[in-house]
């Protein structure tokens, strides 16, 4: 008996690995996968601009990492005592211009200079809806809980977001050949916009990926976490308490699905290793000083050397430092 309605998720044109370093753009989704990527010791550049719901936004950063320049004074705003970028998530602002500046420009100059060198990208969407400056046009990236009558309020069209990443695409190819980009869809839905509203945005961000998908079929493909969390994880139980963000749980399935569809086969034999010597590493014996705790502790050392001869590329000097304290 089939008790669930699996999703199939179709082969992509390239895979990821170690090897390679991957930049991550877009909504908290990216942030979901990007720290379980983290955590499993990926090459990996999460959100340059922090948070970013909308693809013009999303299309906005790459831009900016594309053509780097220094953000000064003038290009920041204070509310209620603190310095806020438009173009950025509210986690680079600070009381301090300064330190709000030293933040946006450090890591805007460090991904301009991994985005050039990046073999992957995964880039998610969250919203259609937009929200521009009334006294600029300017779509912005996070409203920082400024009042709702500074904004208009709007949705991309599908058109009008494939126009736009038509450009994005073939100025990163220009800059970058081998960029190998995954769309995603995020699962969370933004309640603000009501149910009918919300379906509507998906519905246009799917069919824009689509078409670039159909316009660029061997440098970009779909990872379908939407799908997955709408069919296969259709269950409140796999909801966060606010009943729209996917729970630890569901996230951790996703990332299953995503590791046994889009990891490359040495990566998935690395990556289960690894996980072997993660427990390893985590494990809180009740004898730390028992014989049998370190013989425990020079088999998992010997492990992570044998790892390192397979796969050099495979950093694990951190961990086996502290292994190594163990002893």
């Amino acid at each position: 008996m089939d008790l669930y309605t699996r999703i199939s998720i179709p082969k992509a044109p390239f895979a990821f690995s170690y090897t390679e370093q991957t930049v991550l753009l877009g909504s908290c989704f990216a942030e979901n996968i990007g720290k379980k990527l983290e955590e499993n010791k990926f090459k990996t550049d999460l959100n340059p601009f922090g948070t970013l719901y909308n693809p013009s936004s999303i299309a906005e950063a790459i831009r900016m990492l594309l053509h780097p320049e220094r953000f000064t004074g003038d290009d920041l705003f204070r509310h209620e005592g603190v310095y806020h970028s438009f173009s950025h998530h509210s986690r680079f602002s600070s009381p301090s211009e300064t330190e709000c500046l030293e933040n946006i420009n450090g890591r805007l100059f460090s991904s301009a200079e991994i985005i050039r060198k990046a073999r992957r990208m995964i880039i998610t969407l969250g919203t259609a809806w937009v929200y521009r400056l009334r006294s600029t046009g300017k779509i912005v990236s996070n409203c920082h809980k400024l009042p709702e009558k500074m904004f208009d309020r709007q949705m991309l069209s599908v058109d009008e977001i494939t126009a736009e990443w038509k450009s994005i695409l073939l100025s990163l190819w220009e800059q970058n050949p081998e960029l190998k980009i995954l769309f995603t869809v995020s699962p969370i839905r933004h309640w603000k916009d009501g149910a009918h509203g919300n379906q509507l945005s998906k519905a246009t961000l799917l069919l824009a990926v689509e078409q670039l998908q159909k316009d660029f079929p061997e440098q970009t493909a779909y990872f379908p976490a939407y799908e997955i969390m709408m069919d296969e994880l259709r269950d409140y139980r796999f909801y966060a308490d606010d009943m729209l963000h996917p729970s630890l749980q569901a996230v951790e399935y996703i990332w299953e699905r995503f590791t046994e569809t889009m990891l490359s086969r040495e990566t998935q034999a690395i990556l289960k290793e690894w996980k072997d010597i993660q427990k390893a590493i985590n494990h809180k014996p009740f004898q730390p000083e028992s014989e049998a705790y370190k013989h425990f502790i020079s088999q998992t050392l010997l492990k992570m050397e044998r790892l390192n001869e397979k796969f050099p590329y495979f950093d694990m000097t951190n961990e086996i430092a502290v292994i190594k304290k163990k002893f």
